[in-house]
């Protein structure tokens, strides 16, 4: 089956330098996702019971750690919408959850390019390495993790195609 897709934007390899910044998205974290969430995928206590919760180590309820990834990548996918997108990645490295993220909680993304790596098999391609903090409205740092993305070293690159096969 084929189907259109519009025009999806990419990021040029080249167009990242190291120590290169950039900030964006405002995630506002509600008790029914953080729930909903904990029921499906991480059903511990603190993730599901306001009240029990409070006896727990973090005094309340509070998102899974999987749910606050899964919020960023939704920042992510957003900001990819706004300004161009990668061609996947081969995954993340040194996932820390560093504070609870709580119901009102407004989650943010901080990411900077540690290092571009072009590739040596594949001349077309390069990986751009990325520091990731994510923040709460308080500025506190709740979650960090080292990105890694592959990027097209030319704007007619992979995956620059207007047709989609499934």
């Amino acid at each position: 089956m084929t189907m259109a897709t519009t025009e999806l934007k990419y990021i040029p390899f080249e167009n990242f330098e190291i120590g290169q910044k950039q900030n964006f998205g405002a995630y506002e974290v509600t008790e029914e996702e953080i729930i909903e969430f904990a029921g499906k995928y991480d059903p511990q206590f603190f993730h599901l019971d306001h009240e029990a919760a409070k006896q727990s180590l973090f005094g309340g309820l509070c998102a899974s750690g999987w749910h606050t990834c899964s919020m960023t990548m939704a920042m992510m996918v957003a900001n990819m919408d706004k300004n161009g997108r990668s061609l996947g990645s081969p995954g993340i490295d040194n996932l820390r959850w560093l504070r609870p993220v709580y119901p009102g909680d407004v989650l943010s993304v901080q990411m900077e390019v540690l290092d571009t790596i072009p590739s040596k098999s594949r001349p077309n391609i390069g990986v751009v390495v990325s520091k990731v903090s994510v923040s709460n409205q308080k500025e506190e740092v709740v979650m960090e993790f080292t990105s890694k993305g592959i990027f097209s070293k030319s704007i007619d690159g992979l995956g620059a195609s207007n047709e989609h096969e499934t």
